[in-house]
């Protein structure tokens, strides 16, 4: 099948190669990057917990974009998933890593399960550094790639009745912001994205009720355009709107503004 790209198609997939690794690519961001990438004609490992899901989206990739595809139906909670990432990758020539698995909880830390915060951590901060390692190494012997790690709008502050999901985006966010000078003289990019609240199933898992909020589909492409351009990207109008609306206070003040927004929708919590 032959698939007519634009010229920035064909330099961005040229910069970075010809695989891209997605995780959490079954659903929200994940997969709207995922449906990017495959348009510009990247091949793609997917990697997320349901496989039936994945299948299905590997064949309408290769039918409809004409790449290749390879399924990774893990959970990266699970330690042992991270060999089975590195070891599912070592063949392809990857050039583009996305790590879009995570997930949240939110309300009163005193009251949350410990075992989900623990895990939580797993996701959304060891098996980010685990791969992210594997793959900067890959990247700087090869001298190109690019690393997308998906931070949050409520990394740069403490955030009451988030605070531990905040705490691990602020990990993930001054992670990027370090490895973005590190890697630089290796030819690889490093990017930071911190959307404000998007409409997934995020909220969901979260116990959150949100009324508003970014489409995944535009968080997405606004990403990939900053990937090499930018160290952090605050995808879409309404993150820019409430970084704007933020920015004018100190650190103490936006985690008491921050307290107010998260009050609102977890209110139904605490009722």
């Amino acid at each position: 099948m032959e698939i007519k790209r634009t010229r920035r198609q064909t330099q961005f997939l040229k910069k970075y190669g010809s695989w891209a690794v997605v995780t959490g690519a079954s659903e929200g961001i994940g997969y709207e990057l995922s449906v990017a990438l495959a348009q510009q004609g990247f091949n793609l490992i997917l990697v997320a917990r349901r496989q039936k899901l994945l299948e299905q989206m590997a064949s309408q990739f290769s039918e409809g974009y004409g790449i290749q595809t390879r399924v990774l139906p893990l959970d990266l909670g699970q330690e042992e998933s991270l060999t089975q990432v590195v070891d599912g990758t070592q063949d392809l020539e990857v050039g583009l890593f996305v790590a879009a698995a995570g997930f949240g909880t939110s309300g009163n830390f005193l009251k949350s399960d410990l075992a989900a915060e623990v895990n939580m951590i797993h996701v959304n901060c060891r098996a980010v550094t685990a791969l992210t390692h594997h793959f900067a190494r890959r990247f700087a012997d090869q001298k190109r790639g690019g690393l997308i790690l998906l931070s949050s709008l409520l990394a740069f502050q403490g955030v009451p009745f988030a605070a531990h999901y905040a705490a691990t985006k602020s990990y993930i966010q001054t992670f990027a912001e370090g490895l973005k000078v590190e890697l630089a003289p290796y030819g690889v990019d490093v990017l930071a994205a911190a959307p404000g609240p998007v409409l997934t199933g995020f909220a969901k898992r979260a116990n959150m009720q949100m009324g508003f909020g970014l489409e995944p589909k535009s968080v997405a492409h606004s990403t990939l355009s900053a990937l090499g351009r930018k160290t952090t990207v605050r995808p879409g109008w309404l993150s820019l709107f409430l970084e704007w609306s933020l920015k004018p206070l100190n650190r103490w003040g936006r985690t008491r503004m921050l307290k107010i927004v998260m009050g609102g929708m977890t209110k139904h919590q605490r009722a």
